[in-house]
C-alpha cells in the first residue's frame, strides 16, 4: 500500500502559463487503473476510493473477466455511487475493437485526467497514453524486468495537450504510516489483495513458482506449518486433509466477502499454532 500511495502522491498535473507542478492525482478528475484488477490494482482501487483526494470516476480495466467479477463483487458500483459520490465501472477491454476510442467514450469524450499502468506490456502502455486527456498524467507503475522495454506514445499530445507521463516504485515511511492510519480506521482494506494463506514451510516453494501461481499476494504465517493455499480451496482443503478447522476458516472468510481478515488471523493463529 505504502508503493500504491507514493504512485498517487507522486502523479502531477500543470496550468497554462504557470510553470509549477500541482502534485497528486486531480481532485474530482476521472481517473484509470488498467490491468487493474490483479492484487496491486484492487489495492489502488481501495486507496482511490477513500483517501483525502479523489476522483468523481474511476475506471478499472482488465482482459480477464473473472478477475473483474470478483473486483465487482468486492467494490459494487452501485454501492460505491451511494455512498462515496463516485462513479465506478469495470471494463473488459479485450471485448473491443478499439479499446481507447470506448474508454474515451466512457470517460465522457474527454479522456482521463490520471492513468496509472498496471502491466509491463507495451499494448497497456499505448492504451494508456491514448487515453489521456488534457494535462494527463500516466504514471507507469508496473515494474518490467526487460532493461529494453520500451513502447510507443502520443508525443504530439505530449507537446500541445500537455500530456505527461512519469513513474513510481516503492514508498516512504510516510506512505506506510498513512497506509497504516487509513487501514486502522476501516477507510481501506488491504487485504483485497491477499488470496493465499500458508505457513513458513511453504515460504520457500511459494517464492520459487510465484509466477506460475494464480491469484494475489501469498500471505506467510512464519510461526505456523501450513501448505499455501487458496482461500478459495478452504473448503476442499478441509475435506481432503480431514481437518474442520479449515471449515470454520471458510465459514469466516465467506461471511467476509471471500476476503481474509482479523476474525480468520485470530481463528487461525489460535487453532494452528503446534504448542
Amino acid at each position: 500500500m505504502s508503493c500504491i500511495i507514493g504512485a498517487f502522491n507522486a502523479a502531477y498535473h500543470t496550468q497554462m502559463g504557470v510553470y509549477e507542478h500541482f502534485m497528486g492525482i486531480k481532485e474530482g478528475g476521472k481517473l484509470a487503473i488498467l490491468a487493474g484488477a490483479g492484487p496491486m490494482g484492487l489495492g489502488a482501487l481501495t486507496y482511490a476510493l477513500h483517501r483525502d483526494v479523489r476522483p468523481s470516476m474511476v475506471v478499472v480495466t482488465d482482459i480477464n473477466q473473472d478477475r473483474l467479477d470478483r473486483a465487482a463483487h468486492l467494490f459494487p458500483p452501485a454501492e460505491i455511487k451511494e455512498q462515496e459520490g463516485i462513479d465506478l465501472l469495470f471494463v473488459n477491454t479485450g471485448e473491443f475493437e478499439n479499446a481507447a476510442e470506448e474508454l474515451i467514450k466512457i470517460s465522457g469524450g474527454t479522456g482521463f485526467d490520471d492513468v496509472l499502468c498496471y502491466a509491463p506490456v507495451a499494448s497497456v502502455v499505448t492504451l494508456s497514453s491514448d487515453i489521456l486527456g488534457r494535462d494527463g498524467c500516466l504514471n507507469f507503475f508496473a515494474g518490467p524486468t526487460d532493461n529494453k522495454f520500451s513502447a510507443p506514445m502520443n508525443f504530439y499530445d505530449v507537446h500541445y495537450n500537455s500530456t505527461h507521463v512519469m513513474g513510481t516504485t516503492g514508498g516512504n515511511t510516510a506512505g506506510m504510516i498513512e497506509s497504516l492510519e487509513l487501514t486502522a480506521s476501516g477507510r481501506i482494506n488491504p487485504a483485497v489483495m491477499v488470496t493465499h494463506i500458508g505457513g513458513l514451510d511453504a515460504a520457500a516453494e511459494t517464492t520459487l513458482n510465484l509466477p506460475k501461481i494464480p491469484g494475489g499476494k501469498k500471505l506467510i504465517y512464519t510461526h505456523l506449518t501450513m501448505p499455501l493455499t487458496a482461500l478459495t480451496d478452504l473448503r476442499a482443503k478441509s475435506e481432503a486433509e480431514n481437518d474442520e478447522r479449515f471449515i470454520a476458516l471458510a465459514d469466516i472468510v465467506d461471511a467476509n466477502k471471500g476476503l481474509w481478515c482479523p476474525e480468520a488471523e485470530e481463528y487461525l493463529l489460535n487453532n494452528f499454532i503446534e504448542e
